[in-house]
Parts: C-alpha cells; sequence; structure tokens
C-alpha cells in the first residue's frame, strides 16, 4: 500500500427526524381503522388527544371508535363532554350520541339527543339519516317523534304548513306564519311570494303590492313574483306598467312544472289565453298530472276563449269523467252551448269552482248549507273574503250569510276584523255582529259604528238603550230558536232591529212583558210581513204556545210605534211605480 494516500471518509448517517405530533398520530389511527385494528386506532387517537387536548375532532374521533367496539357508554360521556365543555358548536355530537343510545335500546334518550341535534345545527349533515332514525324511534315508542323544529329547515316547515293553509283558504292563520318567517328570514323568496298572494285574497291590494315590490328588490327575475306584479297591475288598471310585463312573460319559456302551471294560470288570468292555452296542454302530457280535472278545466277555458269550442267540449267531458260527482265540468258545458248558439252567457272563469252567485242560489235552496267541500276551497274562500272587502252592499249581505255557514276560526276572525272598518255599512256591520253571536263568538266585540268605537258584550244587542235587560232578550232568544231553521240570518236579524227600534221608541215606558212567547210570535209574524212571506195568526200561535188574540194585540202593539204597515205600503207603492214604468 506504500505510494497509495489514504483518504478518511466522513460518512455522516443521514437521520429524518419523527415529527410526533397529532396529526401524526391521527394518520396512523386511520390507517389501523383501515385494516379493522380498533385498539390501535384507539390507542392512536388517544395520543392525538394528548398532543391537541382543544382539538374537539379528535376527542370525536376516539368516540367514534369507542362506540364501533361496543363501548356506547364511554363514548356517549366523551360526547357529552365535547358539546357541553368544550365546544357546543359540535352539535353532531348529539346525533352520535343518539346513535349510541339506540345501539344501548335506550330510546327515550336516543329521542332526546335528536330532538337536540334537529334544533341546534344549522347545516344538517346528517337530516337525511335523522329522519331514518325518527321513523326507528316512532316504531319503537309506538308515538310521533316530540320535535317542534329543524334548525337547518328553519322557515321551511312552517312555510309548508303556510302553504297548505292558504291551500286550506285560511289566509290569516297563513298570513301569520308567514309574517313570522320573513321576521327572521327576509330572503326567504317563496315565502313572501306566498304573503303576497294572502294578502291579495283577502283583498288587501296595498299591502300585496308592497310585498311582491319587496321580492322582485332582491331578485329582479324570479318568475313567480313577476306573474302576481302582473295580475296586481291588471287589478289596478295600470295598463302602461302591465304590458311590457306580459311582452316579457311571453317570451318567457319555463322548465320547471311548477314554473310551468304558474305561467299558464297568470296568462289566462291575463286574457292571453293562447299562451295559456299552449302551457296548459304542454302540462296534460305530463304523466303526473294528467288525471287533475283541474288542469282540464283550465285548458278547456283557455281553448274555449280562443274560440276552440271542439276542443274545449273534449277537455271538459274529460274533466267530467275525472270529477264525475262535481257540477262544475257540467256548467261550464252548459255555457259553452250557450255560446256556439250565440246566446249571451256567463263568464267563463279559470277558477274550477261555479261563480258566486250561482253558488248561492243553489246553497239557499239547500237545507244543508255549504256542501263541506267548499267550505275548505281556498277558490271559494278567496272569493267571500275579496267580495267582502271590495263588493257592492247586496253581495256584501250575501257573502256575510254564506260565512255564517261556514263559521270557522278564519271566519270569525275576518268578521272581526270587517267590524273595525270605518267605511263600511253599520246595517252590515250589526248583521255580521248577529253571524258572530250565532256563530258561537261570545266575548265582548270591538266594532265602529256610526264613526265611533264601541264594545258590544255578550248577550247585548247592539242599541242606544242606556241598558239591556234579560227579559228583553229573552223575547229575542225565544224568537230565534223557533225562526232558526226558517228564515235566514238577514230575516232574523231584522227581528232584532225591529225589536231593538221599538224598545228604544218606548224606553223608558216599556210595557212588561209577562208574556216573551207572544211578543216574539208578534216578532215574527211583523217579520214575516216585512220579507212578503205567507204567515198567519193562527200558525205562529200554534208554534209559540200562546192565543192568537195575544198574538194580534202584541202586532198592533209594536206596528203603532213602528208603523211596519206604512212602511210596506210605501214600498209597495215604489214597485208599483217601478212596473208602471218598465223598470
Amino acid at each position: 500500500m506504500k505510494g497509495k494516500k489514504r483518504v478518511a471518509v466522513d460518512q455522516q448517517t443521514k437521520v429524518i427526524p419523527i415529527q410526533w405530533d397529532a396529526t401524526f398520530f391521527f394518520e396512523r389511527a386511520v390507517r389501523s381503522l383501515d385494516r379493522f385494528h380498533y385498539d390501535k386506532a384507539l390507542k392512536y387517537f388517544r395520543r392525538a388527544v394528548e398532543y391537541e387536548p382543544e382539538n374537539p375532532v379528535n376527542h370525536c374521533n376516539m368516540a367514534g371508535i369507542l362506540s364501533e367496539m361496543g363501548n356506547y357508554e364511554e363514548s356517549n360521556r366523551i360526547l357529552d363532554w365535547v358539546v357541553q365543555e368544550l365546544d357546543p358548536t359540535m352539535t353532531e355530537c348529539h346525533f352520535y350520541m343518539a346513535n349510541n343510545f339506540a345501539n344501548m335500546e335506550q330510546y327515550e334518550a336516543a329521542e332526546g339527543s335528536l330532538i337536540q341535534y334537529l334544533e341546534k345545527d344549522e347545516e344538517g349533515q346528517f337530516l337525511d339519516e335523522a329522519e331514518d332514525m325518527m321513523d326507528l324511534l316512532h316504531f319503537e315508542l309506538e308515538r310521533p317523534t316530540r320535535l317542534t323544529n329543524i334548525k337547518s329547515r328553519e322557515g321551511l316547515v312552517e312555510h309548508d304548513q303556510a302553504r297548505t293553509l292558504l291551500e286550506e283558504g285560511k289566509f290569516t292563520e297563513a298570513v301569520r306564519i308567514l309574517e313570522q318567517i320573513i321576521e327572521g328570514q327576509p330572503e326567504f323568496l317563496a315565502a313572501r311570494n306566498n304573503l303576497a298572494l294572502a294578502y291579495y285574497y283577502m283583498g288587501m291590494f296595498d299591502k300585496a303590492m308592497e310585498t311582491i315590490q319587496e321580492v322582485l328588490q332582491l331578485e329582479a327575475g324570479n318568475l313567480h313574483a313577476l306573474c302576481n306584479l302582473a295580475i296586481f297591475y291588471q287589478h289596478a288598471n295600470d295598463e302602461e306598467s302591465l304590458q311590457p310585463l306580459i311582452e316579457l312573460l311571453c317570451k318567457t319559456v319555463p322548465f320547471h312544472q311548477e314554473h310551468v302551471f304558474k305561467l299558464a294560470t297568470t296568462m289566462g288570468i291575463l286574457g292571453k289565453h293562447g299562451a295559456a292555452y299552449k302551457h296548459f296542454i304542454r302540462l296534460l302530457k305530463d304523466s303526473e298530472l294528467h288525471q287533475d280535472p283541474c288542469l282540464y278545466h283550465y285548458a278547456a277555458v283557455a281553448a274555449c276563449n280562443i274560440g276552440r269550442w271542439q276542443e274545449a267540449e273534449r277537455l271538459w267531458k274529460q274533466t267530467i269523467k275525472l270529477d264525475p260527482d262535481s257540477g262544475i265540468p257540467h256548467y261550464y258545458m252548459d255555457q259553452l252551448e250557450l255560446l256556439r248558439s250565440g246566446e249571451p252567457s256567463a263568464q267563463i272563469s279559470y277558477h274550477y269552482h261555479l261563480p258566486f252567485e250561482e253558488q248561492f242560489k243553489l246553497w239557499e235552496k239547500s237545507s244543508d248549507g255549504i256542501p263541506d267541500h267548499l267550505k275548505r276551497d281556498p277558490l271559494v274562500r278567496s272569493s267571500f273574503f275579496w267580495a267582502l272587502r271590495h263588493g257592492d252592499q247586496h253581495t256584501k249581505l250575501q257573502v256575510i250569510q254564506a260565512l255564517g255557514m261556514i263559521a270557522d276560526s278564519e271566519v270569525k276572525d275576518v268578521l272581526r276584523t270587517f267590524l273595525l272598518e270605518k267605511d263600511e255599512d253599520d246595517y252590515l256591520k250589526r248583521i255580521a255582529i248577529f253571524v258572530l253571536r250565532t256563530i258561537g263568538v261570545q266575548e265582548p266585540l270591538h266594532v265602529i259604528l256610526e264613526g265611533k268605537g264601541t264594545i258590544i258584550e255578550p248577550k247585548r244587542v247592539p242599541s242606544r238603550l242606556p241598558v239591556w235587560e234579560d227579559k228583553w232578550q229573552a223575547v229575542v232568544e225565544t224568537a230565534l230558536s223557533s225562526m232558526s231553521k226558517q228564515y235566514d240570518l238577514v230575516q232574523q236579524h231584522d227581528l232584532m232591529t225591529l225589536w231593538v227600534e221599538f224598545l228604544s221608541r218606548v224606553y223608558p215606558d216599556v210595557p212588561k212583558l209577562t208574556k216573551p212567547e207572544g211578543w216574539a210570535a208578534a216578532l215574527e209574524y211583523l217579520t214575516a210581513k216585512m220579507h212578503r212571506r205567507a204567515i198567519s195568526y193562527h200558525e205562529v200561535s200554534v208554534r209559540y204556545g200562546t192565543s192568537i188574540a195575544t198574538v194580534s194585540k202584541y202586532v198592533k202593539t209594536i206596528d203603532e210605534v213602528c208603523g211596519i204597515k206604512e212602511k210596506m205600503k210605501s214600498i209597495s207603492s215604489v214597485f208599483a211605480a217601478s212596473e208602471l214604468k218598465g223598470e
């Protein structure tokens, strides 16, 4: 080796240091899980927790492994600590705990945790799974889950409820819910659109217009809002604003079924029947809708209004097949025949119900009043509420009587509101008070009469009398109990008005009312005469269990004070003069 130089080589070993942190142990835990080595995975997750004790995810991972290993109690102890002490925003822990409780067959506790998850979690990550668990708990507990709200669907449940109320014609209740939704979620546009419609159905046009403008400020191209706005413009006779909007809608070809239907009905209401017909026919080709009699009616109306009478007949015949017990398609078939023969006919309406006047004629003839299915029909109800705000006095009078036949909480709210309208006729308000009392409203009623606010106490007839005695009320109640099935509400109210007028004129010298039946019989007799109904002293005396002489005496007394016969003579003279003039 002589002559050769030895070289010392410095061979330093390269050592890659291992970073012992939470991430390292997390990755090891995941690898162990992939191999189903749960013991090792649990050990590694415990180490991850040691390195990052403030990280709630590490604790949740450890709880998850314990659950997989069947240690549900320990898993829940950790999850409960996380959500109570470490991070209350980890709402998914409640869902994990619900699963653990269910696996332990502790279903009441599982329900409690599940409800907490649904009511607190904003994201709804496990919403589908939670709904499946609700079905399980419903089965095991043999009752529905006690759930009041789903946070991730906040407003949606309530909105569905409000839409159902709209479909049932319960507009006041729907408005209350929709207003609450919008207060909490101002950008919930569907709720705003439905609120605008509810206002419109109730005849509150200004509020409807204001609400729809708010929708379009948030989303200028919202089709439902544009359609509603067009209808509102038409109602307001604002042709200048309406025409460009119609041009825009005529160019619109929506894709979604719901949008097609909305546009079709809107075009029909706007009188663009050709466009409406195309959209309705398009909908009838949808297999989900071709059994809907209403849709065939809409298409038939559109066809009729563009002169396609044969097509309209075909569509209404199909409507009859789908809805054989309804008189609605038969009525419109009759109107179609009048059109074909050149005779005048009623307006062909898109609404799938009979015109108000036709309905009222049927109800007056029927001893059963308004059928239950029509009481719930939102179009019928909205036509009532609209007519109560915008109809003439005769129509409003009919509507108040019809509402008395429906007699639900919505009707009571509407009539209470009507009593406070400053510009409404006092006579109509008194009829409304009478209707409210006859349908069971016995609390004090606030009303504006003769321009002044007043309160009508229970069992007190509206009058200027300083007192209202029980014996006077007994006469009214005796008469009304006998008349209720034979006289309409207006005639019953007129009897009450006659009694008030009599008492007001003789007060304070009111005669002794020892025989309420005789006075009640006299009031019915005079009321029948005022309404040109056939009646005799004998008939009423038998019905009230009193004598003809008593009835005759009290009739004469009331007539001398109130001048009923003279008033009737004047009315007869007016009718006779009108007939001579050919009016």
